[in-house]
C-alpha cells in the first residue's frame, strides 16, 4: 500500500492510534443493511452504487440516517448527481465473506461499487494472501460485469510483525494498479484514533466521524459516478 499520503504528523498520529487499537484486539461487531437511499435530481436514471463493506460502512452503533451510505447519497445529491446508494455492508465480514455474497449483495443493474473490506482480516491476523485472493476475485467479477469500482484500503496491526504489515498494506495499491480501478488508500483517513470521531470502542466512527469520511471520499465518489455514466455510453 502506498503510505506516502500519511506523511504529515497528524496523519501519523491517527495511523499510530488506529494500529494501537488493532493491537488491543477489538473485533468489529455485526450489523448489516439492505436499504437504499435514492436521489432523483435529474431526468436520467440514477447511477446505482453498492457499498460492499463491513461495520465501518454498515453503520455499527449508528441510526440509519447517520450511516455512510445514507450520508454519501445525500452528499452526492448536494452535488447535483442522481444516485441510488445501496448498503451492502455486513459487520464483521472479511474479504472472503464479501466475495462469497457478492452476487446477492451487488444486484443486477448496479453500475458502481465501493469496496471496503479487509479490516476484519487484519484484526484476525488472517493470511494476507487469503485477503488478496478474495479481493482479487471480487474485482475480477465486478470487472466482468462492467461495474466501476472504488477500492478502499485498510492498514494491518503491527503486533503481527513487519512482514505481515508489509504484505497486507501492499494489497490495495497493487490490486488497484493491476485492475485499473480507483483507490482511496485508507478508509479511516482523518478519523482513526480521534476520540471525538469514534465511538467508545475506538474503532467505529460516530456520526461526526462518518461525516468526516464522506467529506474526504466525496471527490473520489464523484469520479466514480462520472465513470459509471461514461460506461453507459
Amino acid at each position: 500500500m502506498d503510505t506516502s499520503s500519511y506523511g504529515s504528523s497528524r496523519v501519523a498520529v491517527q495511523r499510530a492510534g488506529w494500529l494501537a487499537v488493532l493491537v488491543a484486539g477489538w473485533v468489529l461487531a455485526l450489523c448489516g443493511g439492505g436499504w437504499a437511499a435514492e436521489q432523483t435530481g435529474s431526468a436520467a436514471a440514477p447511477v446505482k452504487i453498492a457499498v460492499l463493506g463491513d461495520s465501518l460502512t454498515a453503520g455499527f452503533g449508528l441510526p440509519l440516517e447517520a450511516t455512510f451510505p445514507v450520508r454519501l447519497a445525500q452528499a452526492l445529491k448536494a452535488k447535483g448527481l442522481a444516485v441510488e446508494v445501496i448498503d451492502a455492508g455486513v459487520s464483521g465480514d472479511t474479504a472472503s465473506g464479501g466475495r462469497d455474497r457478492l452476487d446477492w449483495s451487488v444486484p443486477e443493474g448496479t453500475e458502481a461499487v465501493i469496496v471496503e473490506l479487509g479490516a476484519n482480516d487484519a484484526l484476525r491476523g488472517l493470511d494476507p494472501a487469503v485477503t488478496r485472493a478474495a479481493l482479487e476475485a471480487i474485482l475480477v467479477r465486478l470487472k466482468a460485469r462492467n461495474i466501476s469500482v472504488l477500492l478502499c484500503g485498510m492498514l494491518a496491526p503491527r503486533n503481527l510483525g513487519p512482514d505481515y504489515g508489509a504484505r497486507f498494506d501492499a494489497i490495495y495499491l497493487e490490486l488497484a494498479q493491476r485492475f485499473g480501478v480507483a483507490l482511496y488508500p485508507f478508509f479511516l483517513e482523518g478519523v482513526a484514533a480521534d476520540s471525538v470521531l469514534n465511538q467508545r470502542d475506538g474503532l467505529h466512527p460516530t456520526a461526526a466521524g462518518v461525516e468526516a469520511i464522506v467529506a474526504r471520499i466525496l471527490p473520489r465518489a464523484e469520479d466514480l459516478v462520472a465513470e459509471a455514466l461514461r460506461r453507459r455510453g
